[in-house]
């Protein structure tokens, strides 16, 4: 791949799903591009970037962005988290919204083994509790695999202990399938985290985790007030280790490495001003 190739995908990347591709990643790229020159039946990838750069249909530019994309994921990623909604978190928004029930949502859900173990989280800790489950992507694809909640063996044992997988998933030749009850849980939805996020109402939970520390540091920043915008003034968001460091004044740690609510002190500050 030319300098010039990787440039334009990488900043195809950038403005369509935020996402900064660095130049060290030119192997990577290719990598990533050459199945779908296969399947697109191109001579390779740079015959692949050549049709882009001639006709950039809508199709096109997607099918690129998210082959650049890295689905990584697991389930109950950041078990002590989960395990803080379930005991603490979960229960004290309950009370507080009585029979009103729960909204969570799964932001950047990828493949979707988050929003399945949340759907598992909530099946075991709050099974009275209307809850509804949303997750969004960018890609297609991983939507596709996300709705149809078939995984490998080595995607369940990546954080789904034995008695959670015979309880919420079947076997399905050398695969694992999410259960009709599981998957009924949640609603899987197409959506850029760089748009316009009012259409998806108000949530009790936002998960948007190990997604923001690839984006540029403004980009971040503006995606982060559009998410806090979706969350409820006692909500909770919950983010990737590591990047709760771009957070705002506006919330302060949980208990769990990785959550957050709203800091009342800061909201009371800006109210008396």
């Amino acid at each position: 791949m030319s300098p010039e190739d990787f440039s334009y995908v990488a900043d195809l990347v950038r403005t369509e799903a935020g996402v900064v591709l660095t130049s060290d990643k030119v192997f990577f790229l290719d990598t990533r591009l050459g199945p779908l020159a296969r399947r697109e039946k191109e001579a390779g990838v740079d015959a692949l970037i050549a049709r882009l750069r001639s006709q950039p249909t809508a199709s096109r530019i997607q099918a690129v962005v998210e082959a650049a994309l890295v689905p990584e994921t697991r389930f109950f990623r950041n078990r002590s988290a989960f395990q803080t909604l379930a005991d603490l978190s979960l229960p004290e928004l309950v009370k507080r919204r009585g029979d009103k029930g729960l909204r969570i949502l799964s932001a950047g859900c990828s493949s979707g083994q988050e929003a399945y173990s949340l759907a598992i989280l909530v099946q075991e800790s709050l099974p009275q509790t209307p809850t509804e489950i949303v997750a969004i992507d960018y890609s297609r694809r991983s939507l596709e695999k996300a709705r149809a909640g078939l995984y490998s063996h080595f995607e369940v044992q990546r954080g789904l202990p034995i008695r959670r997988l015979l309880d919420n998933f079947e076997k399905v030749d050398e695969n694992w399938r999410a259960s009709a009850a599981l998957r009924s849980k949640i609603v899987w939805s197409e959506a850029n985290l760089l748009s316009d996020l009012s259409g998806l109402g108000q949530f009790d939970v936002i998960l948007c985790r190990n997604v923001l520390n690839s984006f540029a540091p403004a980009v971040a920043t503006a995606c982060l007030e559009r998410l806090e915008g979706r969350l409820a003034a006692d909500g909770l968001l919950m983010l990737g280790v590591d990047e709760g460091l771009i957070l705002p004044a506006s919330f302060k740690p949980e208990a769990a490495s990785g959550l957050y609510r709203r800091n009342v002190a800061f909201v009371r500050e800006v109210k008396m001003a």
